[in-house]
């Protein structure tokens, strides 16, 4: 399997190449500036396999939630990249690659994910080691404020410090931990969404059949009054 996944939702920009287990990747981290290095890091990537986009299974790319000049950017460079090349495409959740990362790091297996979405906001959701060993979503992806973060009711039982919980949320919003109670550890409250994770995850999917043309390579923002010009009355 031979996937390409790139991500610009946050202020990481990456770009992966997995050739049969293996990984390539190239990242950097900034507040801005995505738009002139992701391209590169994907010639660089391509390079560095010496592969030829021809030779690629799917495209991959962080679909959101995450900043929408950033989640915009990665769907436009995806759309382009598979027009141009003919490949069918993986949109793969940001969230669910923080919470991979997690479960790759942690022994865990269940996640909270909270990314940090300004605005005294979070993007938050559960998931779950599935018998594959990838993030698996439970109940919904959500944004809202940091006393929204809840648990699934599925996890009420959960001993203490049971749920591994990781993302800038829990940085940027110290009364987060507070808000979802003792069952959450924090793990990391540095980490980003990254290509690695989103390209270990496309793989899946690519063998299910879950893909979709250029055209359907859709972001997806959550908070939908910044996607959409307000009303006037």
């Amino acid at each position: 399997m031979k996937i390409l996944a790139i991500d610009t939702a946050t202020e990481s920009c990456s770009a992966a190449l997995y050739v049969d287990g293996q990984v390539i990747v190239r990242e950097l981290e900034f507040d801005r500036g995505h738009a002139e290095h992701i391209l590169p890091m994907v010639d660089e990537v391509l390079g560095a396999a010496s592969m030829s986009p021809d030779a690629l299974d799917a495209l991959a790319f962080g679909r959101g939630p995450g900043g929408f000049t950033g989640v915009r950017m990665a769907a436009s460079v995806v759309q382009g990249l598979a027009f141009a090349w003919g490949r069918v495409v993986v949109p793969v959740s940001d969230l669910a690659a923080v919470a991979q990362r997690a479960l790759d790091r942690d022994a865990a297996g269940r996640v909270l994910v909270c990314n940090d979405a300004r605005m005294q906001e979070v993007y938050w959701g559960c998931f779950e080691r599935g018998p594959n060993g990838l993030a698996a979503l439970v109940g919904l992806e959500h944004v809202g404020p940091v006393s929204a973060v809840t648990l699934p009711t599925a996890w009420a039982g959960a001993p203490l410090a049971s749920v591994v919980g990781v993302g800038r949320g829990f940085s940027a919003y110290p009364d987060l931990l507070v808000a979802v109670g003792p069952r959450v550890r924090v793990l990391d409250d540095r980490l980003l969404p990254r290509a690695t994770e989103i390209a270990k995850l496309a793989v899946a999917e690519v063998q299910a059949g879950r893909v979709v043309t250029a055209e359907e390579a859709i972001p997806v923002y959550l908070r939908d009054d910044v996607a959409r010009p307000q009303s006037r009355n």
